[in-house]
């Protein structure tokens, strides 16, 4: 099916919001990519095929999805605006393998809005072989959430190629020992490849933005994700080693496990994987703090079997 024409230029978007009333709202993150090449470098790289349903979170006037939809069997698309889904309806008008919903994509900040996950069970069922990817210029508001929570769905993307502020970029990418490098750096390296394509200039965007964004590609690598074998243990374990992350670890550890595991316990789990007890969470790599979330696990549960 062919694209309708992109329009999304300063020009364009000033006029159709003046027509419509719209004011933008920061508290979204409305901030608008005007930059068509840009726009096409972002789909190239998401490598989008007939097998593809595409989440996109924030529509705005649909540019994006113009672009995406002739390439991909499905494109579930959300948008919280009310106005800003209008124009995109009007704009999308023909494309029939476009969902638009009109919400907030995430229920709360640690899982997304169960609208959303139905309607992307619903197209990955209506073809065999069918995959999800996320491809989106998302909201700086709620970047994070999105990425973090898909990867501890029950649905997993192959791949999220998208658009965020380039300090969350730079998180991701960070590696141990770095200021960026934190529990999200941990939680995405230790299951997907991490690609920073482009950096963007705020002069790319309307209206502009106070600071750079970031291009990054994030591929599923099966055999990563195969190694941990309780997510949402590793992810809440990831989220705790990191909350206090001057501390040093034998610290950090009782806190996150001061509950279920004395202290004792918390040195046993420490000589068992060789760390010691004056290091920091931020020096460990991504091998390491699997190794040590599975030794605090299998102290858990040899716990749990005795008592």
């Amino acid at each position: 099916m062919p694209a309708p024409p992109s329009n999304q230029t300063i020009s364009y978007l000033a006029r159709r919001f003046s027509e419509a009333g719209i004011r933008l709202n920061t508290r979204h993150g409305q901030n608008f990519l005007i930059d068509l090449n840009l726009l096409r470098l972002l789909v190239e790289r998401a490598n989008l095929g007939p097998n593809d349903v595409v989440l996109e979170v924030g529509t705005g006037t649909g540019a994006l999805t113009a672009l995406v939809a002739p390439s991909a069997a499905a494109v579930v698309t959300v948008e919280i605006d009310p106005q800003l889904q209008q124009i995109a309806r009007e704009e999308l008008y023909g494309l029939t393998n476009v969902v638009l919903l009109r919400h907030d994509a995430l229920k709360n900040k640690s899982n997304l809005d169960p609208r959303v996950m139905s309607a992307i069970r619903e197209q990955l069922a209506a073809g065999p072989d069918r995959q999800l990817k996320l491809v989106a210029n998302l909201p700086y508001s709620v970047a994070t959430p999105i990425l973090a929570n898909l990867l501890a769905s029950s649905i997993v993307p192959q791949s999220m190629t998208v658009t965020i502020q380039k300090e969350v970029a730079d998180r991701i990418a960070a590696s141990p020992g770095t200021k960026d490098y934190g529990a999200l750096s941990v939680w995405i390296q230790s299951q997907c490849r991490v690609e920073l394509v482009r950096i963007l200039s705020p002069t790319v965007f309307w209206p502009r933005p106070k600071v750079h964004s970031a291009i990054i590609h994030i591929e599923l690598d099966p055999q990563l994700r195969g190694r941990i074998p309780d997510l949402e243990f590793f992810h809440n374990f990831v989220r705790s080693l990191f909350f206090h992350r001057r501390k040093f670890l034998r610290s950090v550890l009782h806190s996150a496990l001061k509950d279920r595991l004395d202290k004792p316990a918390i040195d046993e789990i420490l000589a068992q994987t060789g760390l010691s007890p004056e290091c920091r969470a931020d020096q460990l790599t991504v091998e390491t703090i699997l190794g040590l979330s599975e030794a605090a696990r299998a102290m858990l549960l040899e716990k749990e079997a005795v008592g």
